[in-house]
């Protein structure tokens, strides 16, 4: 699957981001404000793997669509969904 520079962009970012915490946690900061940055990180990772899932997903459809015999909408949407859950 090809990936667009959007989500590329989004996992640089958090990766600076860790490479934050790291700092953060080198300088001894205070674990409230770690652990807000964490959290951050983690949210920011569930956003991309959204992204990612959804991106994946709209591809599959239109492909399945365009097929002479209507495709499996259905098996493509069981997949994404399962993706879905295997992210949380």
């Amino acid at each position: 699957m090809e990936y667009d520079d959007s989500a590329k962009h989004r996992l640089r970012r958090i990766e600076g981001q860790v490479r934050g915490v790291l700092n953060m946690m080198e300088q001894e900061k205070m674990c409230q404000d770690v652990v807000t940055q964490l959290s951050a990180i983690r949210s920011a990772l569930d956003r991309v793997t959204l992204y990612v899932i959804g991106q994946n997903m709209e591809r599959c459809l239109r492909d399945e669509m365009q097929k002479p015999d209507g495709g499996m909408t259905d098996e493509v949407l069981k997949e994404a969904i399962a993706l879905f859950m295997k992210s949380r």
